[in-house]
């Protein structure tokens, strides 16, 4: 069971509880921090209301249609922790899944891809809830506040379906096998913090079609740092945010090359 990513999430959480896992910037500089213990209570309550509020079985398909930021990796995590297979679907929603989760500008596409269940979220790094909810929609960060604050992960087959991704399927398995491997690669230590520098619509995919940057940092337990790249003339002032994270290592496209940290990709 250890090669599933929901138990090494669980134990990745056990180890060390109060160390940052995730650290998010939006386009206005808003920044959140979520230790392991509060991102995996986002994920418990996520759990809960896919079981109890959605009647999630394991086997069941879960459109994640997000982009990379603290609510999409809750969702992903939350799926695996249930049984669940992620599927991801670049920017559309795939259809014919039993749950579909989308931020407002991907709603209407998840509403289309006829989800047994649709729900909405604002991403609003204060929680607040969506500014409009449309028929059939579920505002996420309302409904998941009364949800139980543990979960206990499933007990399912490193074998069984956890990602559908670009027109493949993977395996809980082989998902922690690539963690493993970028992990390796990119020498990933318990001092590091890596940062994702990806445009704040990005895709969950932005993480790789695997999802193996995100599993790199659960199989490691190095912090991630969530940031859009700099506009023009916010250099410096990326780099200050970046020294305040006490970033090490770096991953993303279309940046200087001679930013002063490890690059990765």
């Amino acid at each position: 069971m250890s090669d599933s990513p929901a138990p090494l999430w669980r134990a990745l959480v056990a180890s060390e509880p109060s160390r940052p896992f995730v650290t998010s910037y939006d386009d206005l500089g808003d920044r959140v921090e979520l230790s392991r213990a509060t991102l995996d209570n986002w994920v418990s309550k996520t759990s809960n209301m896919l079981v109890d509020g959605f009647g999630t079985q394991p086997g069941d398909r879960i459109a994640v249609a997000l982009p990379v930021h603290w609510q999409s990796l809750a969702w992903a995590l939350s799926a695996w922790s249930v049984g669940a297979a992620v599927v991801l679907d670049g920017d559309g929603v795939a259809p014919g899944t039993e749950v579909a989760v989308a931020d407002e500008g991907r709603l209407d596409a998840a509403l289309d891809g006829g989800a047994e269940e649709v729900v909405g979220t604002s991403l609003d790094s204060l929680g607040m809830p969506m500014r409009e909810v449309p028929p059939m929609v579920t505002d996420y960060t309302v409904e998941v506040r009364g949800h139980g604050d543990h979960f206990p992960a499933y007990r399912v087959s490193a074998e069984e379906p956890a990602l559908e991704s670009n027109g493949r399927t993977f395996t809980g398995a082989e998902l922690v096998t690539a963690g493993r491997e970028r992990a390796r690669a990119w020498e990933l230590g318990e001092d590091d913090r890596l940062a994702i520098v990806v445009p704040s619509d990005a895709p969950l995919s932005g993480l790789g079609e695997d999802l193996s940057v995100l599993m790199a940092a659960v199989v490691s337990g190095v912090p991630l740092v969530v940031t859009p790249a700099p506009s023009e003339g916010e250099r410096e002032r990326f780099l200050k945010r970046l020294g305040a994270e006490r970033v090490t290592v770096l991953f993303g496209e279309g940046l200087d090359e001679d930013l002063p940290f490890r690059r990765v990709g």
